[in-house]
């Protein structure tokens, strides 16, 4: 590359090569993993000036590289800037070119020629009309005959997707294309900290509990070409499986509220309505005869169901990034008035468990053969004692979730 004026920036363990003629001052900067792809990556970086041109754009081209073949030197010839890494994953790739990313709007996608940049301008067009996170969808667009996997096309992007919006209420349509768009600032606040494939789906769940301005357009994918294996053929059998794993651990991690929240509201009302109408004994619906057995189980699914509510609070505060869960659990669960409830229903508890405990002592030490209605009352009471405790550990663990994070504290 003699004939090349190439820059070289060297900071850590990352190498920026700059080729002659870059853009100065880049509106969009178009960021693309690449491991190999010197069968594919001149091609790929002619569509990205094909697309630009297209779209009325200034822009850069920032190949993050981490090959040993020519990719480097064909992308760099070709007019892309070219930052050199280690091997580490494809999420890693996108956190180590954020700081080199210049352009005020990022799209992302792959080296191998499947996304079709040429057709650039209606990401272009839609980060224009405001929106921050825009979305590629191939089922919007058009997928060539045997560029994707039958179990991919037809069972396994459809169910993930359809999990992802049941999870967490947005309407998308793809949730693996990985041709996107969104904004540096947007990038930026997002904090992606995933460091293989699961990096797509944490991108689209952030994106909803930031309430991002979202949209999804079209785009053409297309067949590997001649000669050429997929990452997912090349890593073996067994890596569609392991990608699809990982990208459902982050659904639900990142939506642990859903598992937890709604869930728990329902088990404690339906554990309460077994349990407050026997507090003062047995009670017959219909023939059937409810009696301690029913109310025990009650309270096991109340205690269960109380635990995943505020589990399910301390969830929504945790992946905040709007401040609207942070101001509504916090209003909920005033610390000064929740505590102080707690503190009551604890003493109430423990008066209602009182009588068997008198009982118990005065009977040799013993529980009586046949449970009175002070059994009855006892167990509500315990219930009282254990929700009271509940209640005022987890007001402790929300407010201390509620805490301003330390300065250069990384958010999950």
């Amino acid at each position: 590359m003699t004939d090349l004026d190439v820059q070289r920036i060297v900071v850590s363990d990352v190498q920026l090569l700059v080729p002659e003629g870059d853009e100065p001052d880049p509106e969009v900067s178009i960021v693309i993993p690449a491991l190999n792809e010197e069968l594919t990556i001149e091609d790929f970086v002619a569509w990205c000036h094909e697309g630009l041109a297209g779209a009325g754009v200034r822009g850069e081209i920032l190949i993050v590289d981490s090959s040993n073949d020519a990719t480097s030197e064909l992308a760099l010839a070709a007019g892309a800037r070219v930052l050199r890494t280690p091997k580490r994953g494809l999420g890693r790739a996108y956190i180590d070119a954020l700081p080199y990313v210049r352009g005020r709007y990022v799209v992302m996608g792959d080296a191998d020629c499947t996304y079709d940049f040429r057709q650039l301008r209606e990401f272009v067009e839609r980060f224009h009309e405001g929106y921050e996170f825009v979305m590629g969808s191939r089922w919007k667009g058009s997928i060539e005959p045997g560029s994707m996997p039958a179990l991919h096309q037809y069972f396994g992007t459809p169910v993930t997707t359809w999990i992802l919006n049941r999870v967490y209420g947005s309407k998308f349509s793809d949730i693996h294309c990985g041709m996107r768009g969104i904004t540096r600032d947007a990038l930026e606040r997002m904090d992606i900290s995933s460091q293989s494939w699961e990096y797509a789906s944490e991108m689209v769940l952030k994106s909803v509990h930031m309430g991002l301005r979202t949209t999804e357009v079209p785009v053409r994918f297309l067949k590997d070409r001649e000669g050429r294996l997929s990452h997912h053929k090349r890593a073996g059998w067994f890596s569609p499986f392991q990608a699809a794993w990982i990208n459902l651990r982050a659904m639900f991690v990142y939506g642990a509220d859903f598992f937890a929240l709604k869930p728990g509201v329902v088990l404690t009302a339906v554990g309460l309505l077994f349990t407050l109408p026997l507090a003062f004994g047995p009670v017959t619906v219909g023939g059937i005869t409810f009696s301690l057995y029913w109310m025990l189980f009650g309270s096991m699914l109340t205690i269960l169901g109380l635990q995943s509510v505020f589990l399910g609070c301390i969830a929504q505060v945790l992946y905040d990034y709007t401040g609207r869960a942070a101001r509504r659990w916090g209003q909920v669960f005033r610390y000064t008035r929740t505590v102080t409830l707690a503190g009551g229903l604890f003493v109430a508890g423990v008066a209602l468990s009182i009588p068997l405990v008198v009982e118990y002592a005065g009977n040799d030490w013993s529980l009586p053969h046949g449970i009175d209605p002070e059994g009855y009352l006892a167990v509500l009471g315990l219930l009282a004692v254990i929700a009271s405790v509940m209640t005022f550990t987890n007001t402790l663990l929300l407010h201390a979730a509620l805490l301003p994070r330390p300065k250069g504290q990384v958010r999950p």
